[in-house]
């Protein structure tokens, strides 16, 4: 027997609330509630997202530290 997809999850459960993704696993809320429920192919889906959007967090985080040097205000906590 084989295991299935296994979960993004790596327990760092907050919502930025910019992207609606979960900063550590850069899922949905939507996405995260269905999981258990979603066969294979569906998490697969699910986790090209996640490959997607991992290009599009480091832009955000980039920028927001970005902005945060130029107001000279501490920057974001990594997530």
């Amino acid at each position: 027997m084989t295991a299935g997809v296994a979960s993004p999850c790596i327990n760092v459960c907050r919502m930025h609330a910019g992207s609606g993704w979960c900063e550590g696993c850069l899922r949905t809320i939507d996405e995260i509630a269905a999981w258990s429920q979603l066969d294979d192919p569906a998490k697969r889906q699910v986790l090209a997202l996640v490959r997607d959007r991992r290009r599009q967090w480091r832009l955000l985080r980039a920028e927001a530290a970005a902005v945060a040097v130029a107001t000279d205000t501490p920057p974001p906590a990594q997530g």
